[in-house]
């Protein structure tokens, strides 16, 4: 049992093993010290196994652990006030950390920053490698795992335990991850992405960041913290998540979201497939929930069960569709006992900024801000004020950066007003899918495009009560055609 003061350092390792005697009996204690139990600094090689380690802020702390507000100044973070984790590695280029067990740690537990490719000068390290395998992180106050610098690559998580967790289960700024075989429960999201200014380097318009695989997981009765089990978001690409068992849960499942958050882009890129969806509330208040949320470009749901057991909930949606998001496909999904099958909605952000008669800075809000700079050229810009439709605007051209837009008119535009943003070809492909015992199976409530169909799905009333309607285009342009209606009567 080994009390330290402060974190055993790792200088430089070539190849090193740092191993206990077993994960039971051997003890890193921290809990009256401060720092990592390990702090891995550079290198090329190391391998940390067989430890308990323990440190000073549990589960119950977590909001004491979490951001803080500050007069005059940004916020902080609490656990940097005194912080404790169990691992932290910098540009150690391979590290296995194996059947290491943590708990009651005040910053990200198990945490990786450094340098990326692009930046690493001759004779200088980047991490290239870490493999997590049989850990687990339990009651402790803020994240289980974390990379936090877009260069780190291949980390990989792989059959560990996340119970009462008050942060992220895992964050990812990092490339080419794997997140798989875990168990997770009463524990924060898995956020996949998060890419601001501060951790996104020259290499990213080439290689990008977030490159990640969710597979063969189970997330058991909801999060904490973060608001969904898995997310992507902020900048992620090429994203994956398949073959996950998500059960009793009460919160939102899935993300990929499409925000803006100061330079941070949207995600894209990514393929939701073969989860099952229990969105049963057992022991616990039903409230609001949704299991996928698509509002990021490019996405593919496909070959999901989404399911309430016994009666259907009206507060479980199945499937949300966000504009302005393009290139959707959702097809071959089971969906039974929802309040809500599939719906779609828009969203909207407002002015910032004034610049000029026809320019403005968009605030963050729900709309994606792409960083590409022909991306919203040609396309339209719907105005709302005081909740009302205001008229609408062409976009001529997008600085990503600024989130500048000039409109190809000058505009009557105020700060404060909100706006949509609408593409001529939203390309969306709704078609194949079961919708049985849902209050609502489908909802239609955006602006759709002439590319908007929704096909060839089986639409079952199912002894769901009060149900009078199939389908519902509350507005926007959808072509419906070949649906298979049972049990509607002629209200179809």
């Amino acid at each position: 049992h080994y009390r330290l003061a402060h974190s055993i350092r790792v200088s430089n390792p070539a190849a090193i093993t740092i191993e206990g005697a077993s994960a039971v009996d051997t003890v890193l204690d921290i809990s009256e010290g401060e720092g990592p139990c390990i702090q891995l600094s550079e290198g090329i090689e190391a391998t940390v196994r067989n430890f308990r380690m323990t440190g000073f802020m549990g589960f119950e702390d977590r909001d004491m652990a979490g951001h803080m507000r500050t007069y005059g100044s940004t916020g902080i973070w609490g656990f940097g006030l005194k912080h404790c984790c169990a691992v932290n590695i910098a540009n150690t280029e391979r590290v296995l950390v194996e059947n290491c067990h943590a708990s009651r740690m005040s910053g990200e537990c198990f945490v990786a920053g450094g340098r990326s490719r692009g930046a690493v000068k001759p004779g200088r390290s980047h991490t290239k490698k870490i493999t997590y395998l049989r850990c687990s992180v339990t009651d402790s106050a803020r994240n289980a795992f974390n990379d936090v610098m877009c260069g780190i690559e291949n980390t990989d998580v792989l059959n560990c335990r996340v119970v009462d967790v008050g942060g992220c289960s895992w964050e990812g700024a990092s490339r080419f991850v794997t997140f798989s075989g875990n168990y997770v429960r009463n524990s924060g999201t898995v956020a996949i992405g998060n890419l601001g200014p501060a951790n996104r380097d020259d290499t990213y318009p080439d290689l990008g960041a977030g490159q990640t695989i969710v597979a063969d997981n189970v997330f058991e009765s909801g999060v904490c913290y973060g608001g969904c089990a898995v997310r992507s978001a902020r900048g992620a690409t090429q994203v994956i998540v398949r073959n996950n068992i998500f059960i009793n849960f009460g919160s939102s499942a899935f993300e990929v979201g499409g925000g803006s958050y100061g330079n941070a882009y949207p995600s894209a890129n990514t393929t939701v497939t073969g989860n099952i969806f229990d969105m049963t509330a057992v022991g616990q208040k039903s409230v609001a929930r949704t299991a996928i949320l698509v509002a990021a470009d490019d996405t593919v749901v496909s070959d999901n069960q989404i399911y309430v057991r016994g009666t259907n909930d009206a507060a479980v949606t199945g499937i949300r569709l966000r504009e302005p998001a393009v290139n959707a496909l959702i097809h071959d999904n089971l969906l039974r006992n929802c309040g809500t099958g599939i719906e779609s909605v828009a969203a909207r952000t407002g002015v910032k900024e004034i610049v000029d008669a026809a320019t403005f800075e968009a605030g963050y809000g729900a709309v994606p801000l792409g960083w590409q700079p022909h991306l919203y050229r040609g396309w339209t810009l719907a105005w709302f004020r005081g909740g009302k439709p205001a008229g609408s605007s062409e976009i001529e051209s997008f600085e990503p950066l600024a989130s500048r837009f000039k409109l190809k008119q000058p505009g009557d535009m105020k700060k404060g007003d909100l706006f949509e943003i609408r593409s001529d070809a939203a390309n969306w492909n709704i078609h194949g899918n079961t919708i049985a015992g849902c209050l609502k199976p489908i909802v239609l409530d955006s602006p759709g495009s002439a590319t908007s169909f929704l096909k060839d799905n089986l639409i079952s009333r199912d002894g769901a009560a009060g149900v009078t309607q199939a389908i519902q285009i509350v507005h926007g342009q959808f072509h419906s055609s070949g649906n298979m209606i049972n049990g509607f009567g002629g209200q179809q």
